[in-house]
């Protein structure tokens, strides 16, 4: 397992330092019923509404469709490179499995196009407000199903992104891919920004104190036990619902992050050192960070996004180069 540290000089995490007095004052994202969720859930759409330009000052377009999951209708936002794609990313975007959409990954997804020419395919998939997690799951993989039974991206690399709770499901989903490991091996990276990886809250999430920024540290395990009701803990842990405690035979390569303030820290570490025992792992606990630091306005979220983006390249330029070692073979040595 590669813990390499990206390297911050004193002014970035200084700068994370003073955005993090501004966490402080702000309502930490608690889950204590349905209702709060649902309300939440509807500012943000008519936010985005207003903000529905976007893409357009990237140069690039959305489209919408609704694929069939299991004989429920399941959205998709697809955004696509001005070129052709050299890979396509499946994105499960955050947001605690009860409020969120692809649209509020927006921003965040047009660098990952044109920086790596990539399609991305988000997945709107159902909220625990409304459905049982085990529901959210499904969507998931019906989406993944979908992607990789897809003509469009027949011949592409695919990288799956996801984080907090989208991290949660990304994972979910590669261990559901294992039961049809032709498509699991197209998957060939794994891309996950502090994850929740244990349903029923691991060290860190059961140390959280009244002083977490961003989330609610004291109500977590009941947030989560929330998601599951009728469930023990034992159960809880079960894979997928815990992909903590899945068998990682056949996973691709994954890069992973966490904030040293982040609860779920240990939600990270846990996985990557698990995940390690079958496929290379990358992961950075970055100093300073709260959960959602990627979505900060600070040097630091920055530099962790290049380097996302410079991994999925590079993911993608190794599989490319394994095609052409393919096609260079003769017929004799095949």
């Amino acid at each position: 397992m590669d813990t390499e540290k990206l390297e911050f000089g004193a002014n970035a995490i200084a700068q994370m330092q003073r955005f993090n007095k501004t966490l402080a004052w702000l309502p930490r994202f608690r889950v204590r019923n349905r209702v709060t969720p649902r309300l939440i859930q509807t500012l943000l759409r008519v936010s985005q509404k207003a903000g529905a330009d976007k893409l357009r000052k990237h140069g690039l377009e959305a489209e919408n469709i609704v694929i069939d999951a299991n004989g429920l209708p399941l959205p998709l936002r697809i955004i696509r490179p001005k070129g052709k794609a050299r890979g396509v990313v499946l994105d499960f975007h955050g947001g605690g499995w009860v409020i969120g959409n692809p649209q509020m990954n927006d921003e965040l997804n047009a660098g990952m196009v044109n920086a790596c020419n990539v399609a991305v395919v988000s997945v709107d998939y159902r909220l625990a407000t409304n459905t049982p997690v085990e529901g959210l799951l499904a969507d998931c993989l019906a989406a993944a199903r979908w992607l990789l039974g897809c003509k469009e991206f027949a011949d592409l690399p695919v990288i799956v992104v996801g984080e907090s709770a989208g991290g949660h499901l990304a994972a979910a989903t590669l261990l559901g891919l294992q039961s049809s490991p032709e498509w699991l091996k197209r998957i060939h990276g794994a891309l996950l920004y502090y994850g929740v990886y244990d349903l029923t809250g691991t060290a860190s999430v059961r140390a959280a104190t009244a002083d977490t920024l961003v989330l609610d540290g004291p109500g977590m395990v009941e947030a989560l036990r929330l998601l599951t009701p009728d469930r023990s803990d034992a159960q809880r842990q079960q894979p997928p619902l815990s992909p903590l405690y899945g068998d990682f035979t056949g996973m691709p390569p994954a890069l992973m992050f966490a904030g040293e303030l982040d609860p779920l820290r240990d939600d990270t570490l846990e996985l990557a050192a698990r995940w390690n025992a079958s496929a290379a792992v990358e992961v950075h606990l970055l100093p300073a960070c709260a959960h959602g630091f990627i979505h900060f306005p600070t040097a630091m979220a920055e530099r962790v996004l290049a380097h996302s983006r410079a991994w999925i390249n590079l993911r993608i330029a190794a599989q490319q180069a394994t095609v052409d070692r393919g096609a260079q073979l003769t017929p004799a040595t095949r």
